[in-house]
């Protein structure tokens, strides 16, 4: 495969919110979500990081903190500072008008691992693996109508197996296809996968993984009053019947 380098179009980001584990399933949040944002690479450049980083510098002395979603929603570490109300009010704000205004379209694949389970037993596949399945059949649709050629994807690491894993899943789709898609749709574009850490404080994967968990939480509850769901589900993909959101089973 080749390095296509900086020379696409749009570059995905993926982050993932719950386990995949199937062994034992917790109770509260049995459920695997993968979320996937892409975004246009000058748009990135131009808007999302330099948003990014004033924020950052706004509330702390360097640009360096990761905007870790269940760091904010418990004010731990850095984000120490939320606990006080007031605070809470104002970072929330300007972070949730940040996620309102930036250019991205967001994929979401949730599989409930308990009725995945229940439903399949010893055959049940990976959720991980599903999850990857399904967002990349909704993502070649992305791809097609935007006569893209290469799409990096860029993937939160999880550690040496886990990585290892899903690098032959994702590459069997690419080469195979799936259920639903024909192997020959993906072999048509380049799509070369990395794999970062959440302290290299990729912008991108922040991004999607502050969408992963209201999308998890909407799945799971939704009844509840969740407003940053309202806010990310106006970035869901949805062209030519085609919707960037799967829950299964």
């Amino acid at each position: 495969m080749k390095n296509v380098g900086g020379t696409s179009e749009y570059i995905a980001f993926f982050d993932e919110c719950g386990d995949h584990t199937l062994e034992l399933i917790d109770k509260d949040f049995p459920l695997f979500l993968l979320a996937t944002i892409v975004v246009r690479r000058t748009d990135y450049v131009d808007q999302i990081i330099p948003a990014l980083a004033r924020l950052k510098l706004k509330y702390w002395v360097h640009e360096g903190v990761n905007l870790h979603s269940r760091d904010i929603r418990k004010a731990k570490g850095p984000f120490g500072f939320l606990q006080v109300p007031d605070n809470r009010k104002a970072f929330m704000g300007e972070l949730s008008d940040l996620m309102r205004v930036f250019p991205y379209t967001l994929f979401v694949s949730a599989v409930r691992k308990d009725e995945h389970r229940d439903r399949y037993g010893t055959d049940a596949v990976n959720p991980y693996d599903l999850a990857l399945e399904f967002t990349m059949e909704r993502l070649i649709h992305f791809i097609e109508d935007n006569r893209l050629s290469e799409l990096p994807i860029v993937a939160e690491a999880r550690g040496k197996a886990e990585d290892k894993d899903l690098e032959r899943c994702f590459f069997r789709i690419m080469t195979e296809g799936t259920d639903c898609i024909r192997g020959d749709r993906f072999k048509k574009v380049e799509c070369p996968l990395v794999f970062r850490r959440k302290f290299d404080n990729i912008a991108g994967i922040q991004l999607a993984d502050l969408c992963a968990h209201p999308c998890a939480r909407h799945v799971l509850r939704p009844e509840q009053s969740n407003r940053a769901y309202e806010i990310v589900r106006q970035k869901i993909y949805h062209k030519s019947g085609v919707e960037g959101w799967k829950v299964f089973p």
